[in-house]
């Protein structure tokens, strides 16, 4: 028999946790923590899969506290519903009993609860029993009794609980459950949430790094070839997949990143870390985008495909592991950029010179070190940090950084002061004396550039820094006016 209704200011306010007091899935970006420093503990859990879901949860968890803190650091990250978080602190002022129930596994409810500091007691699933659905309404019932508790959550799999509760608040976006659920039970509130519109995606997207693929187009234009229309056709079309491909490496990054994102006092606002985009919705987002970019690289050439596979296979090594291994970090990332020009040789059939691959690697090795000495400059200049975990750097290596970054900028002009008196130019250009003017601009560039970074005022996206610097679309626009006239 049930127990007798409560008085209103008795009943307990029940909230679950994903979807509800955090917008993101918590097993889901368990798994992708796991992914990025445990991998080899992913093999295990299919097996945990077969015992339930409880007991895969369980797994997850068991192989993520493996990790000193690791649980902890996490659940201090999540972002929050601002709205359901002030209602439950306004309950607690209150002197209501809050109860934190969810399906995800004991000890992240309890460590999460721990963090808020606002929780009386936590009832979550526990590797034998899965706290979802029917059985969280049995559980609660049997504890408050029919309309002994208020309850907000989001999920149509909680319509029982919705049921069986005093008072129903629903979360969330999606209207047509909101619709049904208030058949069922008039008195139900709702705390709507702005739906994940196409627009963050493009932002996940990052359709402003695209820049970095117009390298693509170097073969062709120093090859005097921008009137070859299949050429130019199979370059734009190579340009468009190289976009696609590179959009799903950043978002699959931003999704292997999650837990460095939400430190950082500009990343946490990126869709996927803030919550505004649930991590399944970026995986989905990432094959789309692979499968779009992988038949647009087939339809220009075989050989164009390989070498995106090539850039896919190298991205998300960089993003699972180099990442976070000094000077390997740096190497890889101007292998990358140097690879678009690989690509946009292999679309059109036309050879990259020694010359342009010789200055495009110290040149992209120069950029590389900028991004991650901005990076760092600004962290360790924020906490003073003794080390940087996620990317393997200290204090210490800032003047190495800088003096390696400096080096490779230069002996890329070296590189392209070289050129200009080889057979190679004399053979392209008509007048190759004027391309001597390149010199002091990009000698001017990368100096003004690493005097910027020195000082801390680089964007940690050079890319970024590149797109709003004047002086930088000025010596741009200048470097282009110069092979014009020497052509």
């Amino acid at each position: 028999m049930n127990r007798a209704l409560p008085q209103a200011g008795r009943v307990p306010l029940c909230v679950d946790l994903d979807g509800t007091l955090t917008p993101v899935d918590s097993l889901h970006e368990c798994l992708l923590l796991l992914a990025r420093r445990a991998p080899r503990a992913l093999l295990r859990l299919p097996a945990r899969l077969a015992a339930g879901r409880a007991a895969f949860k369980a797994g997850v968890l068991d192989a993520l506290d493996r990790e000193p803190g690791a649980l902890r650091r996490y659940v201090a990250q999540l972002p929050l519903n601002a709205e359901v978080l002030a209602r439950l602190r306004q309950a607690r002022e209150a002197g209501r009993r809050l109860v934190l129930v969810t399906a995800s596994d004991r000890r992240l409810a309890e460590a999460l609860a721990a963090h808020l500091e606002l929780f009386d007691e936590v009832l979550a699933s526990d590797g034998a029993h899965n706290l979802r659905g029917a059985a969280k309404r049995e559980l609660l019932v049997a504890r408050y009794g029919e309309q002994g508790y208020d309850y907000i959550g989001d999920a149509a799999v909680d319509r029982p609980v919705f049921a069986s509760a005093r008072e129903a608040i629903l979360v969330g976006h999606d209207v047509g459950l909101a619709q049904r659920l208030r058949r069922e039970l008039p008195q139900l509130q709702q705390l709507a949430t702005a739906p994940p519109g196409l627009g963050l995606l493009w932002q996940a997207m990052r359709p402003h790094q695209w820049i970095k693929n117009l390298l693509v187009f170097l073969p062709l234009l120093l090859a005097h070839r921008l009137q070859d229309t299949l050429a130019l056709t199979q370059t734009l079309v190579a340009f468009l997949a190289f976009s696609l491909c590179a959009s799903s490496v950043y978002i699959q990054n931003d999704l292997f990143d999650l837990a460095a994102d939400r430190h950082h006092p500009r990343k946490r606002s990126r869709p996927f870390a803030s919550g505004a985009l649930r991590a399944v919705q970026g995986l989905r987002a990432a094959a789309v985008l692979v499968l779009l970019a992988i038949a647009l690289a087939l339809a220009v050439s075989p050989a164009f495909a390989a070498v995106l596979a090539l850039y896919l296979l190298l991205s998300s090594a960089y993003s699972l592991y180099f990442k976070t291994q000094a000077l390997l970090d740096v190497s890889l990332l101007a292998a990358l950029y140097t690879l678009r020009i690989f690509a946009g040789s292999s679309a059109t059939g036309i050879e990259a010179s020694f010359w342009l691959l010789a200055f495009a690697v110290f040149m992209f090795l120069s950029l590389g070190i900028v991004k991650r000495y901005a990076e760092f400059r600004a962290k360790w200049g924020a906490d003073d940090s003794p080390q940087d975990r996620e990317r393997g750097y200290t204090p210490a290596d800032a003047p190495l950084l800088l003096a390696l970054g400096c080096s490779s900028g230069f002996i890329a002009v070296l590189v392209l002061a070289l050129y200009i008196n080889s057979p190679a130019s004399q053979r392209l250009y008509q007048q190759p004396q004027l391309l001597w003017l390149l010199c002091p601009l990009m000698l001017y560039w990368i100096a003004r550039v690493w005097l910027i970074t020195s000082r801390g005022g680089m964007h940690d996206d050079p890319t970024v820094f590149a797109l709003r610097d004047r002086s930088s679309r000025v010596i741009a626009l200048l470097g282009l006016a110069i092979l014009w006239a020497a052509a």
